[in-house]
């Protein structure tokens, strides 16, 4: 199957969420429930935004590469096609908690 390229709707936000880490800095692999729970995550696509009431387009507040914080819970979950079988999220935009600066 051919890799599939996926362009979000309205104001949805594609995000491929940030690995935890399984590995510490002495090479100590850490076990899956010592891992912290990961709520980051690097915006791929964003759609076009939604109406708001008067009819104009409300443009989407992240854009391509910005790193967020994202929700405990939520987000719909889309694999990819393709050799990696990508797993990547869909969230509203105005689900995001935030986003994260360097």
């Amino acid at each position: 199957m051919a890799a599939r390229k996926l362009i979000p709707l309205l104001d949805r936000v594609l995000v491929e969420k940030v690995q935890a880490v399984t590995k510490t800095s002495g090479g100590l692999l850490l076990p899956e429930t010592a891992l912290p729970k990961v709520n980051e995550g690097l915006v791929l696509a964003v759609g076009p935004g939604r109406r708001g009431k008067d009819g104009d387009v409300v443009p989407v507040s992240v854009k391509e590469g910005d790193k967020v914080l994202l929700p405990e819970y939520g987000g719909s979950m889309v694999k990819l096609g393709g050799p990696d079988n990508k797993e990547v999220f869909l969230y509203r935009d105005e689900e995001l908690l935030g986003v994260l600066t360097d």
